[in-house]
């Protein structure tokens, strides 16, 4: 989320105790519903959530993974239902915004200017997913995945970025778009190339100069 974004939305919770309450959010449980009207704009204090879409079969495609300072729910201030469902991975706090007050706050005009750049860096991340879909085999999706999500969520170690929070093989799946089982297969790839590598410090070990060539090379 952009510096500027971030920055000015967490000015408006630490100044406005009236307008906004904090939410505690279970492992598992969902914040809000695809399809349901919600109204509300989310700031993540703590915790780790995930925003998906399901299909009508049941399938489902991840469209992203949230740490502290990330915000959810934004399109409550133009549309009238949510179109994903946001679910804490792991116990999470959020600051609950409802949209009219969000939209008090925007006669800031710093804060609107750091809205406009967030809302076209996630329609550019969106669009990086299509084009990955299209332009890249399974394998090397999954590749681009993980980079993604170490450099987002990882910690540096050396040449290697250590991922603390589990991140299940059916959530990539979700994320690459292919099977779970093929995701697992892929994984022992990246282990014996050197690419990723499992460590007593964390739940997974990515290699990023050697998955950054990786992934380049498919491009």
């Amino acid at each position: 989320m952009p510096e500027m974004f971030g920055k000015k939305l967490r000015e408006f919770v630490e100044n406005s105790p009236a307008s906004v309450s904090k939410v505690t959010i279970e492992k598992g449980d969902n914040l809000y519903n695809y399809g349901n009207s919600d109204g509300n704009v989310y700031l993540l204090e703590s915790g780790l959530m995930k925003t998906v879409i399901y299909a009508k079969d049941g399938k489902k495609c991840l469209l992203s993974i949230c740490t502290p300072g990330d915000s959810l729910g934004e399109l409550a201030m133009f549309l009238p239902c949510c179109t994903e469902t946001a679910s804490a991975m792991k116990r999470s706090v959020v600051w609950q915004i409802p949209v009219v007050r969000f939209l008090e706050a925007l006669a800031d005009d710093a804060l609107v200017e750091g809205l406009m750049r967030h809302l076209a860096q996630r329609v550019a991340e969106q669009q990086q997913i299509i084009a990955n879909l299209v332009m890249m085999d399974s394998e090397r999706r999954l590749g681009a995945t993980l980079l993604s999500l170490a450099r987002k969520l990882g910690r540096v170690h050396g040449s290697h970025l250590l991922i603390d929070d589990r991140i299940t093989q059916d959530d990539l799946s979700g994320m690459v778009g292919t099977t779970r089982s093929r995701v697992g297969f892929f994984l022992k790839r990246f282990r014996a190339a050197g690419l990723v590598d499992l460590s007593p410090q964390a739940f997974l070990a990515v290699h990023e100069p050697s998955m950054a060539a990786y992934v380049e090379a498919g491009v």
